[in-house]
Parts: C-alpha cells; sequence; structure tokens
C-alpha cells in the first residue's frame, strides 16, 4: 500500500476533468466511480488499522478481516445515495456496479504496482476473476437494494441480509485466493462463471410473457 495517495491522485485527476468536460448527463458515471475508487483507498487504510489491533497475519486479514471491511465500504456510498436523493429502483443497479468497478479497478492498479507486471497471464486471469468479484458482490447489494428499499419494515433486515451475503461470497473468493496454488484459479473462475450465470439467467426470465426489465 505504497503512496496509494498519489496513485488515487493520478486515477481520479483525469476522472473529475473528463467529468466536467462531459456534462451532467454523465456526471452520475463518474461520481460513483471516483467512490468506488475512494472506498477501496479507505478500505486500505481500515484493513491496516484492524489487522494492526488483531494482530492478524496475512492469512486472516486477508480471509477475515478483508471481505467485512470492503463490502461496508463499498455500501456507505450507496446508502448515502439512497438516503439524500432516494432514486427510483432502477437507478439503484448501475450506481452499485459502477461504484465496485471503480473499487475492484483500484485495487487491481495497487496490486499490479506491488507485485510487478512480469506475469501478463497471471494478471489477466487476476483481473477478470477480481473485478467479477467485486461485480457479483454489487450485484448482490444492487439488485436486493431495488427490492428492499421500498419496503420500510424490511430495509434495515434487508440490508443487513444483503450485506451478509455479499461478505461471505468476499470471504470464500479470498480464502481460495489465500490458500495459493491450483485453489486460487478456481476462486478467479468462480465469480466469472457467477457473471455468466447471472446474465444469462436475467435474459431467460425478461424474456418470459408479462416480464418487464429495469
Amino acid at each position: 500500500m505504497t503512496y496509494i495517495e498519489n496513485i488515487f491522485v493520478c486515477i481520479a485527476a483525469p476522472l473529475l476533468v473528463a467529468a466536467f468536460c462531459m456534462g451532467r448527463k454523465y456526471l452520475r458515471f463518474f461520481i460513483f466511480a471516483l467512490a468506488g475508487i475512494g472506498a477501496c483507498l479507505a478500505a486500505a487504510y481500515v484493513n491496516t488499522f484492524f489487522a494492526a489491533i488483531y494482530s492478524a497475519t496475512p492469512f486472516n486479514a486477508t480471509a477475515e478481516i478483508a471481505p467485512v471491511v470492503e463490502e461496508v465500504m463499498k455500501l456507505l456510498p450507496m446508502l448515502f445515495y439512497l438516503l439524500v436523493f432516494d432514486p427510483e429502483p432502477q437507478k439503484i443497479r448501475p450506481a452499485v456496479l459502477t461504484v465496485a468497478a471503480g473499487f475492484s479497478t483500484f485495487e487491481n492498479i495497487c496490486y499490479l504496482i506491488q507485485h510487478g507486471a512480469e506475469h501478463l497471464s497471471f494478471l489477466l486471469i487476476r483481473g477478470f476473476g477480481t473485478g467479477a468479484m467485486h461485480i457479483v458482490c454489487g450485484a448482490i447489494v444492487g439488485y436486493g437494494l431495488m427490492y428492499v428499499w421500498r419496503h420500510g419494515w424490511l430495509k434495515v433486515a434487508g440490508i443487513c441480509g444483503l450485506l451478509g451475503t455479499a461478505v461471505i461470497f468476499h470471504g470464500i473468493y479470498n480464502l481460495l485466493i489465500a490458500y495459493g496454488g491450483w485453489v486460487q484459479y478456481v476462486a478467479y473462475a468462480l465469480p466469472v462463471l457467477a457473471v455468466i450465470f447471472g446474465k444469462a439467467a436475467g435474459k431467460f426470465f425478461s424474456s418470459l410473457p408479462g416480464h418487464s426489465e429495469n
């Protein structure tokens, strides 16, 4: 996590310039992308803090602390958006997916800087695997929020359940990655397959009579 603030500035600066040039029509995308990048930066500090407090080993920090911290940090921008702006349900999904994409992009860049770019094939596999994992976790929360946010009695319990599900999926992924060997490649494949399956299932259900896609 060396100089991650500098990395953040280098990524955020051109995005802010692009947001200024492209106008309000695309402003929401840039805001949520920057929110995801900022959440990743904050999660790095919080992960380090809790790892130091509990004297966690790298394995324990990766498998036990990081999933909880990262999913909570990704949820915070969305809760702010929902509480302040009260958006329509169809606007929740792209927002949460953009936050997840920004988070995973920053995480991949930090990993690249820390570990080098000698093995392009591995970086490609990891990039897709980690990106898909954050997208899957974002989709779990995003699609769930589209339903529970309009039900006052279900809102708090629903958010906790969705967050818990995302943390479990993230934790399983990190646990397999930390184990190493061929098992980590299974971990990289799981979220990619989940994205493919989810997309296929979405197209199938949207094609059913009487169903309209949000």
